[in-house]
């Protein structure tokens, strides 16, 4: 064998000996022997992530900063939200229609041929009160003759043994017995603005309990004129919040909230040709309601009786009519009716003070009190008439 062969085969030797080397030292260095740990380097190598990724240590990890504030509300808040439940039995052989109270705003719908005994959770509700005072939709709760009953987040059962309806909103608060509850903090819905996060919590479709959707603000100051499908009733509701956060059937009563974990809103009807188009009643309204409840044990209101739709100014100049509140109907009795306001009359002031889509007959109204006098402007027939209300209340 030549000098060239052996040098070659030394050559070789030499390959495969530092190529074994280097796999046993690999081996080594990743399992941490000689102190290196690739853990531990990661920790200080900086590897570039996409946004709104995850990066993952041992067996800990973080959520991204917008998934935690919506996990630190829902834990913040679930335990003020309730489900609202009803026990009901259908009459047969009637000719009338019986209340669906899962349908917002009292779809109806026929009765079964027998006697047939209903439970089922209807709709959603948040606590205001450690002693058992819950807010929820007057809609979820119209039907006087059933048995309403409460679940808490924590899956217990109250019965309701007492519901204050609200007479001039789609709002209602219920009583039930139970101590150590925790009321959910209010905001103000005055300072909610347009693209904010909105999270809403409720009893989905009657079905699915402590159901939580994300969404924005999508608009304020919303008038809507809510109502069933099949009845043909309707409840004028003015200054409400659009939010694409899902509402459905169910969703009903429970809150609305902001990324802090307050109530902003209290969920009440959806779209129902549109799409993430739901609607809910400012919390200002139920601070209003509530302080005046606490005070009087009931909702007694400035009432004034009139059914009305603002027409807003672009309505006005397009049909050469003024801005203001066109009356639909006037309740008989009522002291519209007393003071000789008219259908068709459109009211233009209350005081001197224009009426207008952000500020509209309900608004001024309810910052009156029972007894008050108030003067209104109306034009009707092109004449421009003044009429003095003394506002009362709902019986």
């Amino acid at each position: 064998m030549g000098k060239r062969d052996k040098g070659h085969m030394k050559t070789q030797k030499w390959l495969l000996i530092s190529a074994v080397s280097l796999l046993v030292l690999g081996g080594v260095v990743s399992s941490g022997v000689v102190g290196l740990n690739w853990q531990k380097i990661d920790r200080y190598i900086h590897v570039p992530t996409l946004s709104g990724s995850t990066h993952t240590s041992d067996t800990n990890y973080k959520i991204v900063s917008e998934e935690s504030v919506v996990t630190d509300v829902v834990d913040k808040v679930s335990p003020s939200v309730v489900t609202v439940g009803i026990t009901q039995t259908s009459r047969p052989n009637n000719a009338n229609m019986f209340l669906n109270p899962f349908d917002p705003f009292g779809q109806f719908q026929q009765p079964q041929n027998a006697p047939q005994k209903v439970e089922q959770d209807i709709g959603s509700g948040f606590i205001i009160s450690a002693d058992g005072l819950i807010v929820t939709n007057k809609h979820v709760v119209a039907d006087t003759q059933a048995k309403y009953r409460v679940i808490t987040n924590d899956n217990k059962t109250y019965d309701v043994v007492k519901i204050y309806r609200d007479t001039d909103n789609d709002l209602a608060i219920v009583k039930i017995n139970a101590t150590g509850l925790k009321p959910i903090e209010m905001g103000d819905s005055n300072k909610i603005k347009v693209g904010q996060t909105a999270i809403a919590i409720g009893t989905a479709l009657g079905e699915f309990r402590n159901t939580v959707t994300v969404g924005v603000i999508s608009g304020v100051g919303r008038g809507i004129t809510a109502g069933g499908a099949l009845d043909g009733s309707s409840e004028q509701l003015s200054n409400v919040i659009q939010t694409d956060a899902a509402i459905n059937p169910g969703n009903s009563g429970g809150p609305l909230l902001n990324s802090a974990g307050q109530a902003i809103g209290v969920d009440t009807a959806v779209a129902q040709d549109g799409q993430n188009i739901g609607f809910a009643l400012p919390i200002n309204v139920v601070r209003d309601a509530v302080a005046n409840f606490n005070s009087t044990g009931q909702f007694n209101r400035p009432y004034m009786g009139v059914e009305y739709r603002m027409i807003s100014r672009q309505v006005a100049i397009l049909n050469d009519l003024p801005e203001g509140a066109y009356v639909m109907n006037v309740v008989s009795g009522s002291p519209a009716e007393k003071a000789g306001v008219q259908t068709d009359d459109i009211i233009t002031k209350i005081n001197g003070a224009k009426l207008t889509d952000t500020n509209d007959l309900a608004h001024v109204v309810s910052g009156k009190k029972v007894g008050d006098q108030v003067t209104l402007t109306i034009w009707r027939n092109n004449q421009t008439l003044t009429k003095s209300v003394t506002l009362g209340v709902q019986g």
